[in-house]
């Protein structure tokens, strides 16, 4: 299992549209990839308005690089334009224990 961990500031005056945009992936990682992504979770910062952290688990690397060939990928990202006050952090992790 692969975990992704990425954090998206909005821009000043953003967090309402950016927090659209990314719900909107999260309806279509459900409606498209379920079974490869078995955890697609976006948070909002209780303590840092407009900073959003997606957790994301794939199956294995080749469900991770087909997520970033999808329509949907390809469409939030052209969405993200003006969007963001800063680069995306995004941060890579493989499982060693859980529970499920």
């Amino acid at each position: 299992m692969l975990t992704i961990v990425a954090k998206l500031q909005a821009a000043e005056g953003k967090a309402d549209e950016l927090k659209a945009i990314l719900t909107g992936m999260v309806a279509q990682v459900k409606a498209n990839e379920a079974g490869a992504v078995p955890v697609y979770s976006l948070h909002e910062s209780s303590t840092e308005p407009g900073l959003f952290l997606f957790y994301e688990q794939y199956r294995d690397a080749e469900a991770l690089a087909a997520h970033g060939k999808t329509e949907h990928m390809a469409a939030m990202n052209a969405s993200l334009k003006g969007m963001l006050g800063g680069r995306p952090v995004i941060e890579r992790y493989i499982q060693v224990a859980g529970v499920s």
